[in-house]
């Protein structure tokens, strides 16, 4: 029932809001502005109180699907995040220096995360880990495989838009370069893998894993060359942590302290 000041009132008003919310795309507050309602008259909330926590649900709940889409769309081959990973063999220094990269102010920074160190040893789930923590910041991020990236940047140059690739994988404030140095890459592989970092230079964020030191990037890059200008770029803004030691997936096998773990900052 509407009263002569034009006031929406009774069975009405719940009828009027809900309608109103749908107008407005806004599906959580049709849900829950009744319950939060009598939450608000039971405890004594003031109006401001009470519009605040009916938008507050609206907005957690755009946050969180806004998430789960950026997650979605990352093709990560599986969901691995900070709390899973078992940081008992990490010292402290690097435990520490993983906890502020996962606020991913490095990716408003523009810089890179290089994660070093045998087969096993945490890389993968790490940097899927520190994208997830970016999703949920709210910045767009894809993940490939080394080979993976260079095949798609191999089909687009062939198409003659290489240029046009790159400056759409520029929209995404990080990518996860996995597994660089598993396989050796050709000629045209390299200089595609040196244009893909070059273009990430300075514009946005990289965080890439490899089984190999620096020095021996020139193995897979199969120019010496190529790896030092390529190592030149990735690393000029970068944390670079090696992890060293047994392997991540076998070490709840065995007995005895767990192995060291080096951190270096560049």
């Amino acid at each position: 029932m509407t009263t002569p000041t034009g006031k929406v009132r009774g069975s009405d008003l719940f009828s009027e809001v809900a309608f109103l919310a749908r107008e407005l795309k806004t599906p959580v507050i049709n849900e829950t502005f009744a319950v939060l309602g009598d939450q608000a008259r039971a405890e004594g909330w003031s109006h401001e109180e009470y519009l605040a926590a009916v938008l507050g649900r609206q907005v957690a709940s755009r946050t969180a699907n806004g998430t789960r889409m950026r997650i979605a769309a990352a093709h990560f081959p599986a969901i691995k995040t900070m709390e899973d990973f078992t940081f008992d063999h990490v010292p402290a220094a690097t435990r520490d220096l993983v906890a502020h990269l996962a606020t991913t102010t490095f990716i408003a920074k523009r810089d890179n995360v290089v994660l070093l160190g045998p087969p096993g040893t945490g890389k993968t789930h790490l940097a899927i880990a520190l994208a997830i923590k970016a999703a949920e910041a709210s910045y767009p991020v894809a993940f490939d495989s080394a080979t993976g990236w260079i095949t798609r940047l191999a089909a687009a140059h062939e198409q003659g838009h290489l240029e046009r690739e790159l400056r759409k994988l520029n929209r995404y404030r990080l990518l996860v370069i996995d597994e660089v140095g598993y396989l050796p890459f050709d000629t045209a592989a390299a200089s595609l893998f040196f244009q893909l970092i070059a273009s990430r230079y300075e514009t946005g964020s990289v965080v890439v894993t490899s089984n190999l030191a620096f020095s021996r990037w020139g193995e897979t890059l199969g120019d010496d060359v190529v790896a030092a200008a390529t190592i030149d770029r990735l690393v000029h803004h970068a944390q670079v942590i090696a992890l060293d030691g047994e392997s991540y997936r076998t070490r709840g096998h065995r007995t005895g302290p767990p192995p060291a773990t080096r951190t270096k900052t560049i």
